[in-house]
């Protein structure tokens, strides 16, 4: 009985030691993720890089270096001078990964936080070589061709160290206090030269219309006087007729006068009542 059980105590050994053996040989691959080995008995990197899933690796003498290819945000910030010497806080945007054929490469000669070393001065030496090139009026005149350029220069800067950048933009842009004073006053000024502006064009319109309406009753006198010359007397009796209806009608509307009709010769008469 005791060499049954030293028996089966063997054979569970050997298969927990088979089993620990086994699950050392093997690694998973996750999803959006590389992976490289590092063999001691090749002293470094192997070059090959592995696709999602399980693979074999020589236990104690190989281990799995695992790198993820997803596009990973990242912001850069740059204090730089502008074209004509303002300085300007701005922040870049980038969407940024490896190049899976050359994971083994970057993580040789960069190191495993490779994205910290280069993105940093990447960014800021694209950065201050695009901004230098425009006035800081341009920059926000121009900001999409500005971000534009940004993109392509900073490609073509990542493709020395194998990434790829698959979105750049500029997300944070501004000025130094005394700049931005100088802006707003110079804004407040073109207002106030719009307002005269305004003013002065209102007064030459009134001018033109007080103009127009002296040479209206310069020519409307003119054209009177004529019509008097030729027809004076039924003129005046039509002028007389219009102001007898324009003294009947105000005294119509008063409170203290009162319309009596007449008879005879006398004719209509007004009798006026005076309160006390």
């Amino acid at each position: 009985m005791q060499s049954l059980l030293n028996t089966i105590s063997k054979g569970a050994g050997g298969l927990a030691l088979v089993g620990i053996t086994a699950s050392s040989c093997l690694y998973n691959v996750d999803a959006g993720h590389r992976g490289i080995l590092f063999d001691q008995l090749r002293g470094g990197i192997m070059p090959d890089v592995k696709q999602e899933g399980t693979h074999l690796l020589i236990p104690f003498l190989q281990r799995p270096i695992i790198i993820s290819v997803r596009s990973t945000p990242r912001e850069i910030p740059s204090q730089t001078g502008t074209k004509d010497l303002q300085t300007v806080n701005i922040k870049l945007r980038v969407l940024w990964r490896p190049q899976e054929e050359h994971l083994a490469q970057i993580y040789r000669e960069l190191g495993p936080d490779f994205s910290e070393r280069v993105l940093p001065s990447i960014g800021n030496e694209v950065l201050k070589s695009v901004v230098a090139q425009y006035n800081a009026s341009e920059l926000l005149s121009k900001r999409a061709e500005v971000s534009a350029r940004i993109k392509r220069e900073i490609e073509k800067r990542g493709e020395h160290f194998n990434l790829i950048f698959d979105d750049v933009a500029i997300t944070h842009l501004n000025f130094m206090p005394e700049y931005v004073k100088a802006i707003e006053a110079k804004q407040v000024a073109q207002q106030n030269a719009e307002k005269q502006k305004y003013v002065v064009l209102k007064a030459e319109q009134e001018r033109q219309a007080a103009v127009i309406r002296s040479e209206g009753e310069a020519e409307s006198a003119a054209l009177l006087t004529t019509a008097i010359e030729r027809h004076g007397e039924g003129i005046i009796e039509v002028q007389r007729i219009d102001a007898a209806r324009e003294i009947a009608g105000t005294l119509s509307k008063a409170r203290n006068v009162t319309y009596l009709p007449g008879g005879g010769s006398g004719g209509p008469q007004l009798l006026m009542q005076v309160d006390r």
